[in-house]
């Protein structure tokens, strides 16, 4: 999976949180984040979180509050991904494009499981050290049974749910969700039967579908191919090589992730922090050294060493000569083409 740090704020967001008589400039400054997210819409995973705080701190009551935004978002806003799962043909079907295009909006992701006459979807995280406010995790699995329940027309009721939080209430919960409610497990998971996934959708729209399914599907085969983690963090370091700290904390924390997280899709694709910064210095000190207008001593600060002495070293051991060398020999087939 490719890291998506950007996360796109749903255009119904804001107006169903005023249906909630939330202002959207209260949140945004609550959360202490700039108000052009309001407009631009386009956030970090730190600053999606910081929304879900400061909505959970705003509304106050937890369980209330994360059964009231599924309820007034308007189905007419729903984004490309939601709303090809409204107007799939069942609630299976539905459920499984809402896991499958979930990939697409990170940072929640959805594990569909089928147990004899039961159905588990489990929320987990792509980031797993850097999980989502508790109202985040309530609200996305009570708009999971509220879209079977919009999609059918028949009040569907769940058989468990299940959070690894705890609240201080759950009679809300259950009454919503109706089934017994378990916190402080292991998982957060809804649990269905099997047979109301088979309720087909009276919102069913196969010429809707026709259009939207090449389209997002098309996205997603883009986004897995997209820039891989390792061509991310390079790019990171370019552009910081002459920053005093540069480590990998700093990048992971760029990213909205944790160190380890980080580490592990880096070895994932098969090099390391150490080894993409010596390619970034190593590639950067060509990019500079083929600049005549830039001396040794320059470049050498350029790509983030405090000597040159320390920086001749390195370089040697990248090209098998000096970077005056280097730049000679450059100069010199240049010259010749």
């Amino acid at each position: 999976m490719t890291i998506n740090s950007r996360i796109r704020i749903p255009d119904g967001l804001w107006r169903g949180l005023k249906k909630l008589g939330i202002n959207a400039h209260d949140l945004v400054r609550k959360s202490k984040l700039p108000l052009t997210v309001i407009t631009e819409q386009v956030v970090t995973v730190d600053q999606f979180y910081a929304l879900w705080q400061a909505y959970s701190d705003i509304i106050g009551d937890m369980e209330v509050g994360m059964l009231q935004l599924p309820t007034v978002f308007e189905t007419t806003q729903y984004p490309p991904s939601v709303l090809a799962a409204y107007h799939a043909r069942d609630y299976r079907d539905a459920l499984e494009r809402m896991a499958r295009y979930k990939e697409m909006c990170p940072p929640e992701k959805l594990r569909i499981m089928e147990e004899d006459t039961n159905c588990v979807i489990e929320l987990e995280w792509f980031d797993t050290e850097h999980a989502g406010p508790p109202l985040l995790v309530g609200t996305t699995l009570a708009f999971l049974l509220e879209l079977g329940r919009r999609g059918t027309g028949y009040s569907i009721k769940a058989e468990l749910v299940e959070f690894t939080h705890s609240f201080g209430q759950v009679q809300a919960l259950e009454e919503y969700f109706g089934c017994p409610i378990h916190i402080g497990a292991e998982r957060n998971s809804l649990t269905l039967q099997s047979d109301d996934l088979n309720r087909p959708f009276t919102s069913y729209n196969a010429d809707l579908l026709e259009i939207l399914t090449p389209v997002l599907e098309q996205t997603l085969e883009e986004q897995r191919h997209s820039h891989s983690i390792t061509e991310i963090v390079k790019w990171i370091l370019k552009r910081n090589l002459t920053g005093e700290r540069l480590d990998i904390q700093d990048i992971a924390s760029e990213l909205g992730m944790s160190e380890r997280t980080l580490q592990r899709q880096l070895t994932n694709e098969e090099t390391s922090f150490k080894e993409l910064l010596k390619e970034a210095r190593h590639e950067q000190s060509r990019q500079y050294l083929a600049n005549p207008n830039l001396d040794i001593k320059e470049v050498a600060f350029l790509v983030g060493y405090k000597d040159q002495s320390s920086f001749y070293r390195a370089f040697r051991s990248w090209e098998g000569m000096t970077p005056l060398n280097w730049r000679a020999e450059y100069a010199l087939i240049n010259e010749l083409s």
